[in-house]
Formats: structure tokens, C-alpha cells, sequence
């Protein structure tokens, strides 16, 4: 499975790590902190996209994803900022709850809406349902997330990307990075 990933800045994990030890009440937390814009998976009833199969590659997706992210409706550069922390009480996967920090940004949903219409969604997850957020903890009482958010107050951080990437999930690594300028 791909994904494409918005860089995070090194305030965003700093954060994320400030309030690790505090998150010990949940089933696992994120060492690594990741904010998903729009996934491709094989199990889709239509494959990654709505252009080709489900054996895509990285350079097809790649080259599928290219024009999209350059387009003049999309900008050159997307800012966003953390403005909080919040939990899912009933994810669409996984266990819960799933306690976030919050991340606003017009201009990514923008493009997230972009991205659905040329290629399949997952199901209650994204399109409509899609909620920017970067995952600090999950699995636990919904009484421990209330609590966590209720008494746990950040800074707004924010930032502008003008690229993005591309994670393989395989390999856990990023397998490409896309500029949002066109060249």
C-alpha cells in the first residue's frame, strides 16, 4: 500500500514526544508521527485508482499523482497548523480510541478532494469522512482519552510544505518525494 504523506517539522514530533510519557494509559503509542493526506490500497473493489489496476507501481503512481499535485488549482505551497488534541471514540479501523493532534488546513482538504476524485476512496475514511490529524496514541478506556485532552493544552504550530511524500508501506520508507511547484 502507498500513501501520500505531508512532511511534518521537527516542532510537530517534538511535541508529539513532549507528551509521550503522559499517553501511557493507551495500548501503544506513535514513535512515529505521520499525517496521511490520501491512501492507495489493492483491496479496493476498482484497485489504487480509478485510471489502473490494483498491481500499480511506484513510478505509475508516481507519474498518475504528478499532474494533480502541479496543477494551478492546487497551490505551490499548503500551510497547515496543529491547533489541538482530540481522540475518535469509534475509528473506522483498529482499536479505540485514537487520540490526535488536530490539524487544520484549507488548502490540504483542498487537495484531498482533488486526489478523491481521481482516485478511489476507502470507505469511511476518506472523501467526506477524512479528518487531518496526526495519531499520538490508540487502544484504551474512552475515560483516559477525555481525560488526556481535557488537561492537556498546546501551542498552535504552524508550518508550509511544498512537497509531498510518497510511503510504501512494504518497505516502511518513503519511496518519493513530488514538489507542488510544477517544473
Amino acid at each position: 500500500m502507498f500513501s501520500v504523506n505531508v512532511p511534518l517539522p521537527s516542532h510537530v514530533s517534538r511535541l508529539a514526544t513532549s507528551l509521550h510519557a503522559d499517553l501511557m494509559s493507551f495500548d501503544s503509542r506513535r514513535e512515529r508521527q505521520t499525517l496521511v493526506l490520501k491512501r492507495f490500497e489493492a483491496d479496493t473493489t476498482s484497485g489504487y485508482s480509478k485510471q489502473t489496476s490494483t498491481d500499480i507501481s511506484l513510478p505509475v503512481l508516481r507519474e498518475q499523482l504528478r499532474p494533480i499535485l502541479t496543477s494551478t488549482a492546487t497551490p505551490n505551497q499548503i500551510e497547515l497548523s496543529v491547533t489541538g488534541i482530540d481522540f475518535f471514540e469509534n475509528p473506522p479501523g483498529g482499536t479505540a480510541p485514537v487520540v490526535y493532534l488536530v490539524v487544520e488546513s484549507q488548502s490540504l482538504m483542498t487537495l484531498h478532494t482533488q486526489l478523491c476524485k481521481s482516485f478511489d476512496t476507502i470507505r469511511d475514511l476518506e472523501g467526506s469522512n477524512y479528518i487531518p490529524h496526526i495519531t499520538l496514541a490508540r487502544g484504551g478506556d474512552i475515560a483516559d482519552a477525555t481525560q488526556f485532552i481535557e488537561y492537556q493544552s498546546i501551542d498552535p504550530i504552524t508550518w508550509t510544505v511544498s512537497s509531498l511524500h510518497i510511503w510504501d508501506s512494504r518497505y516502511r520508507e518513503n519511496a518519493a518525494t513530488i514538489s507542488l511547484s510544477a517544473r
